[in-house]
C-alpha cells in the first residue's frame, strides 16, 4: 500500500498491509498536526501533492527498502486537503523480522519522504496561512 489519497486515512488498513505471521515487529508511525510551529498558534493544516509523480516515487523507496531490508514490508499513505489538528497526515507501517530492522526502515522511510515526494503543506493560524518546507 503506497498512495496519496484525500481524505482520512485508514491506519488499520495501513497496518494490515504490513502485517505477517514471519514478522517479529510490526510499527505504525503517524504524523500528526499540531497545534503550533514555532511560537505560532495552528488550526489547522492542508496539503497538496503531485499524486502521480508521488506515488511513483513511493514506489521507488518501497524498492530500495526492499533492496536495504530483504524481507520487511512497507506501507505508506500520505493525506491531501485538510487536516485538523490530531489528525494523521502521513501514517508509515513497516512490518520486520526484528524490531531494530523495524525502527531502522521506519526512520528511513519518514525521512526519505520528506525530502523526495512532491507534497506540500500549508499551516492554518487565527491570521492567516504559510506554506511551509518539508524538513526531518
Amino acid at each position: 500500500m503506497l498512495r496519496i489519497v484525500d481524505g482520512p486515512i485508514d491506519v488499520a488498513a495501513v497496518r494490515a498491509a504490513v502485517d505477517a505471521p514471519r514478522f517479529g515487529a510490526v510499527l505504525v508511525f503517524e504524523g500528526v498536526g499540531r497545534n503550533s510551529f514555532e511560537g505560532r498558534p495552528v488550526v489547522g493544516l492542508s496539503y497538496e501533492a503531485w499524486a502521480p509523480v508521488a506515488e511513483r516515487e513511493l514506489q521507488r523507496m518501497a524498492e530500495e527498502a526492499q533492496e536495504r531490508w530483504p524481507g520487511a514490508a512497507l506501507a505508506i499513505v500520505h493525506r491531501t486537503g485538510a487536516v485538523a489538528i490530531g489528525e494523521p497526515s502521513v501514517v508509515v507501517a513497516v512490518g520486520a523480522p526484528h524490531r531494530a530492522e523495524a525502527y531502522e526502515l521506519s526512520r528511513w522511510a519518514i525521512d526519505t519522504l520528506k525530502q523526495r515526494l512532491p507534497v506540500w503543506k500549508k499551516e492554518h493560524y487565527p491570521d492567516g496561512a504559510s506554506w511551509i518546507a518539508n524538513s526531518t
